[in-house]
């Protein structure tokens, strides 16, 4: 466990009882960062049950690596995905799916915790390299990944994400073997 400003954070594996907290965690994230990017209306019927089944089916999934979770004082207020790189393409990179932290917590160091613990899975799984996409106006996660040695590469697409299409940048990160 680790301690930080007062709370007790705890980076772990994520269970099928930690589904229904990443799903409000995953709404609120997305409601509050991606305001302006996405469409408001989509973003205020996104449902934390939806997310709910979808990240209690992924944890379920034995075939792929655990989702980690943050949990504060015994809460879980956000988590990571991550796993081999998603692409049409045969590849040897792991990519960070997704890190979503409610955004009560930003600013206290949890996010980057997630970040580090994801980034040190990929490499304990056996990759040499990892990516991750962000949409370019999210600054606030970009400085993030900057901070932490992840660099933009100049690659970039229009994804599907939930049904919305939005811009993305790739960023890369050279992963300790």
């Amino acid at each position: 466990m680790r301690q930080m400003r007062g709370n007790d954070v705890t980076i772990r594996a994520a269970t099928e009882t930690d589904a229904e907290a990443m799903g409000r965690a995953h709404v609120r994230a997305w409601q509050s960062a991606y305001r302006g990017v996405m469409p408001d209306e989509y973003l205020d019927e996104l449902q934390a049950h939806d997310r709910s089944v979808m990240w209690r089916s992924r944890i379920l999934s034995a075939d792929l690596p655990p989702l980690l979770v943050a949990a504060v004082s015994g809460e879980v207020v956000g988590f990571a995905a991550f796993g081999k790189e998603r692409s049409t393409e045969p590849t040897e990179r792991g990519e960070l799916y997704a890190i979503n932290l409610d955004p009560a917590q930003w600013r206290r160091g949890i996010g980057r915790l997630l970040l580090r613990h994801a980034t040190e899975a990929l490499s304990a799984i056996g990759y040499l390299e990892a990516i991750l996409w962000v949409v370019p106006s999210n600054q606030r996660a970009r400085c993030l990944y900057e901070s932490e040695g992840w660099t933009a590469d100049g690659v970039s697409t229009t994804a599907e994400i939930l049904g919305v299409a939005i811009d993305e940048m790739r960023y890369r990160k050279p992963l300790i073997a």
